[in-house]
């Protein structure tokens, strides 16, 4: 399965920014609830992890991967992307966030090939700064669909 098989429909956007890390997470879940992925519980549980526990989700500079436990609402295994052309910060060291890509997994096995997928994306630094450079829904797509 290729990593761009793990968006839904209108699941990568890109906005101008978002007024905090509550609505940023607000707006990587939305296409996951949309399209049934995940629930209101699963968005809820990621918000009170990251108030009780920080944003240890920040896999990079720049680039968070906001998720729970599939027990907390993950109905299928999904994800989202928001790019944001404005930073939003994050946690008490006001950490800066770009790109947010929202993981929900069914089960603790069914993520396994998103996440090798995303890492792949991720490290190399050519495909990051493609992500963070896109303007368009459409670029980030198409960077995705490489992978």
């Amino acid at each position: 399965m290729r990593l761009i098989d793990f968006f839904p429909e209108a699941s990568i956007s890109v906005k101008n920014a978002a007024s905090s890390w509550q609505e940023a997470i607000d707006f990587c879940m939305d296409p996951l609830l949309r399209h049934g992925i995940v629930n209101e519980d699963y968005v809820k549980a990621i918000k009170e992890s990251t108030e009780n526990n920080g944003p240890y989700y920040i896999l990079v500079p720049g680039v968070a991967l906001p998720h729970a436990r599939p027990e907390c609402g993950a109905l299928k295994t999904g994800l989202s992307l928001t790019l944001l052309k404005n930073e939003v910060h994050f946690g008490e060291n006001n950490e800066p966030v770009r790109l947010l890509i929202g993981l929900a997994a069914s089960d603790s096995n069914a993520h396994i090939g998103a996440i090798q997928s995303l890492s792949e994306l991720l490290c190399e630094d050519e495909h990051l700064s493609a992500l963070l450079e896109a303007s368009t829904e459409q670029q980030l797509t198409d960077i995705i669909s490489r992978v």
